[in-house]
């Protein structure tokens, strides 16, 4: 396993998680809930600031790696599901749409790690509709960790309308992936 600063910047995703997540267990006393909220909004944009990092510092210092490849997805996937869980545990977004998310992501996963498995990945590559659909999430999850009026935004309202329009990008990107997958699938299905 190569260790270089950008699959560092991934591994410290990983370990913002439980960060996270501990922090709506402190005492009372530690923190109020504004306290934690902001504290929550900042753990996961720095989180996300590093998903955008160790992959323009992998390319720039020419840092590739087949393991780094296959850590930084698995890094976004575990932080957005830990905070789509974490949401619905607040009340702050409904256990369907983090279903809907949180399945499509397992999905996909398995389809391309299928699709590469009999040399076809490139039909199931990320989309112009999958980056849209991860900006969508990544905007409305700090919304809705936030969960306060902010620069007189309603980060509740916001967050709410923009986690329903990922969810709905996650099902319509989905359809679009299983779509460009399907004459394979088809052509291994006939082939048994």
């Amino acid at each position: 396993m190569p260790l270089n600063l950008p699959i560092l910047l991934t591994w410290l995703r990983i370990l913002a998680i439980p960060l996270l997540i501990a922090v709506y267990y402190l005492p009372p006393s530690w923190a109020t809930i504004y306290e934690r909220d902001a504290a929550a909004t900042i753990i996961f944009m720095a989180a996300a600031f590093t998903d955008w990092a160790d992959g323009y510092l992998a390319r720039k210092l020419d840092q590739t790696s087949a393991f780094g490849a296959f850590l930084d997805p698995v890094a976004d996937k575990l932080m957005v599901a830990a905070a789509l869980i974490l949401l619905v545990q607040l009340g702050r977004a409904d256990a369907i749409v983090a279903t809907i998310i949180i399945g499509r992501e397992i999905t996909i996963s398995a389809l391309r790690e299928w699709m590469a498995k009999i040399g076809a990945s490139k039909s199931v590559a990320v989309s112009l509709l999958g980056k849209i659909k991860t900006f969508a999430q990544m905007l409305a999850i700090p919304l809705l960790l936030y969960y306060f009026p902010f620069a007189g935004i309603d980060t509740r309202q916001l967050g709410t309308v923009l986690i329903w329009v990922a969810a709905l990008l996650t099902l319509w990107s989905m359809g679009y992936y299983l779509r460009m997958a399907w004459p394979e699938i088809a052509k291994r299905s006939a082939d048994k």
